[in-house]
C-alpha cells in the first residue's frame, strides 16, 4: 500500500467511530431552527384539543 492510501483508510476508519446524531438530538435541532413555526403548531394543536373537549362536552350534556 502506498503512503496515501493507508492515511485514507486511517480516516475511514476514524470517521467511521463517530456516533450518528439520533433522531432526539436531531430533532431538537430542527424545533430549534424553525422554533416560530414549531410554537405555533404547537398552539394551534392545543386550542384545537381544547375545543374539541369543550365541543364534545357541550354536546353530550344531560
Amino acid at each position: 500500500m502506498t503512503e496515501t492510501t493507508e492515511k485514507i483508510n486511517e480516516q475511514k476508519t476514524s470517521s467511521d467511530n463517530i456516533p450518528k446524531d439520533s433522531y432526539v438530538k436531531l430533532a431538537m435541532r430542527n424545533m430549534v431552527r424553525k422554533g416560530g413555526t414549531s410554537l405555533k403548531h404547537f398552539f394551534l394543536t392545543t386550542v384545537g384539543l381544547v375545543g374539541l373537549l369543550i365541543g364534545l362536552a357541550y354536546l353530550t350534556r344531560p
